[in-house]
């Protein structure tokens, strides 16, 4: 078990609520000893740390699905890392774990924390440290549930999803081939839009950036759309709802187009679509299918076995130092595929 006396954390705190994008002056880097988290505790050195764009939504005063991240508090982040030292019955040193580790070195948890933080051991045997923050991690988890258990998909249908590059709507796409579907991805840059339709095996997908979503849509989507997955929201989505068919189901994820905006957030045009269409638009919030995780675990693993599932993670060094920065990829679209900052060499 390692000496925690002679170990120091390196740690981002938020200093201050941002408006618009973050910066550097949003964070304060601090510094200092591991504590022993006392019986049934556990220390994890964190490994890999997922950079999502629901961070910026945490930065964020006010009420959500999720408490905000505190002013002065460690920065909220779902990570990969290694027990160093555990004093719980579940967890043995040596043992690759997965939780809400927080943007820092060293995550102590006292045995009431372990509940909270979600911690859990994985296999990276069966998988990449890297593809437990993706394709088996929330993302992945994102992905399968609110598509197959809000957007029901049906064999034949047309599946459009928006960030079709990113880390949900590379799980999204895939699903949808593996259920028959037609899909359709959105995506910014040329680069992107023929990884997903070369690598994922999308049908199509449309260059926001250089082209006309709306034109794109008509072209790709000629039957029209029964289920659309939107992570950007914003004119994409009003372009998307003039588009949609009988019964749509239209899935709420995340509106990265929206998270840095200075001004009221923008609603769809046009939801009287959703009437006209007796179409359902409903949003989705990982967590609620956390009893069922590992059934999705081990489904997407199997794909994943058989050649039917890839994924593709971009994988940012520098450590916690580097957080604003990487983080703001995010929202310049620099990132290609899922963001991860790595934060040590473990393995």
């Amino acid at each position: 078990m390692t000496d925690l006396s002679t170990l120091v954390n390196h740690q981002t705190r938020l200093a201050a609520r941002p408006t618009g994008a973050a910066s550097r002056e949003n964070w304060r880097f601090t510094a200092e000893p591991v504590v022993d988290p006392g019986a049934d505790g556990v220390v994890v050195q964190v490994l890999m740390l997922s950079l999502d764009p629901a961070m910026r939504g945490w930065m964020n005063e006010g009420k959500s699905y999720i408490a905000p991240v505190g002013i002065g508090e460690v920065m909220r982040a779902g990570g990969v890392g290694k027990v160093i030292a555990s004093a719980a019955a579940e967890f043995a040193v040596g043992d690759y774990v997965t939780g809400s580790l927080g943007v820092q070195e060293y995550c102590a948890l006292d045995a009431g924390a372990l509940g909270r933080a979600g911690l859990a051991k994985i296999d990276p045997g069966l998988a990449p440290l890297e593809k437990w923050l993706n394709p088996l991690g929330m993302p992945g988890m994102t992905g399968y549930f609110g598509l197959l258990d809000v957007g029901q998909p049906k064999p034949g249908e047309t599946v459009v999803v928006s960030g079709a590059a990113g880390a949900v709507g590379q799980m999204v796409g895939q699903v949808a081939k593996i259920k028959g579907c037609r899909v359709v991805g959105i995506a910014g840059g040329k680069d992107k839009c023929e990884f997903v339709v070369r690598e994922l095996g999308f049908d199509a997908c449309i260059d926001y950036k250089s082209g006309s979503v709306r034109d794109g849509l008509k072209q790709h989507c000629p039957k029209g759309v029964d289920v659309y997955f939107d992570n950007v929201g914003g004119d994409i989505l009003d372009m998307v709802l003039t588009r949609i068919n009988r019964g749509a189901r239209i899935v709420i994820c995340g509106a990265i187009s929206q998270y840095n905006a200075t001004t009221a957030v923008q609603g769809p045009k046009n939801y009287l679509s959703l009437l006209v269409n007796r179409a359902r638009m409903e949003g989705i919030v990982v967590f609620d299918w956390a009893d069922r995780f590992p059934e999705a675990i081990r489904e997407i693993a199997a794909w994943m076995a058989q050649g039917r599932f890839h994924s593709r993670e971009d994988v940012v060094d520098g450590g916690v130092a580097k957080f604003p920065e990487a983080l703001n990829m995010l929202f310049s679209g620099e990132n290609f595929g899922k963001l991860v900052l790595r934060v040590a060499d473990g393995r």
